[in-house]
């Protein structure tokens, strides 16, 4: 049998990245699609090259790798490029996630997947749905106060994603991250034990 596969999703800085160290410092197995997306536009490899083609070398640094701020204001700013960049990204995310899926094992796995519900349907890897929740509000103070966003370009990057509706309609659990890393510790402890409660059951 395969491992339980969590999709753990939420808006963008709503806290994903602490969560699910959360969940590897409790044993499971963590694949961030974000750092996949890092490694699929390495120099050399063929997403890299195709963005390239198709938006310019001035999405490159003076090193020859990929400007990902330059790129990132170009997508939120623009919709023809957003679809550009994901028809060419997303594929060879998809590809290097399935490889890993398929190889990584575990008690249960945590995918974390920004865009997860942005597609409008379940993807087939995963089981269950995690949302990361917290006001948009928050969401903003952070943006501005992490990557020194204006207002204008957090609620920009805010609005090119799912909302906060649509990403609590689609969930399965959800973690509210409006408190303390205390209480954001024992909600994943709680979270952990059920997973691997399941993930027994799955496999009895």
């Amino acid at each position: 049998m395969r491992p339980l596969r969590i999709g753990l999703t939420g808006g963008i800085a709503s806290g994903k990245t602490t969560v699910a160290r959360h969940f590897a410092a409790l044993g499971a197995t963590v694949i961030d699609t974000d750092q996949l997306a890092r490694e699929v536009v390495e120099p050399g490899r063929p997403a890299l090259a195709a963005l390239v083609d198709a938006l310019g070398a001035g999405i490159l640094d003076a090193s020859g790798r990929l400007d990902r701020r330059r790129l990132r204001d170009r997508i939120f700013a623009d919709t023809a490029t957003r679809r550009v960049v994901g028809n060419i990204v997303h594929p060879a995310i998809h590809t290097e996630l399935r490889r890993q899926v398929e190889t990584a094992g575990g008690p249960y796995q945590m995918l974390v997947i920004p865009l997860l519900v942005e597609g409008g349907r379940r993807p087939e890897l995963v089981d269950r749905v995690l949302v990361v929740d917290c006001p948009e509000e928050q969401q903003l103070e952070r943006l501005i106060r992490r990557d020194g966003e204006t207002r204008e370009s957090a609620l920009r990057a805010l609005s090119a994603q799912a909302s906060r509706a649509q990403r609590l309609a689609a969930a399965d659990e959800v973690i509210d991250n409006t408190g303390d890393e205390a209480g954001l510790a024992a909600r994943v402890a709680e979270l952990d034990r059920h997973y691997r409660e399941l993930a027994a059951a799955i496999g009895a």
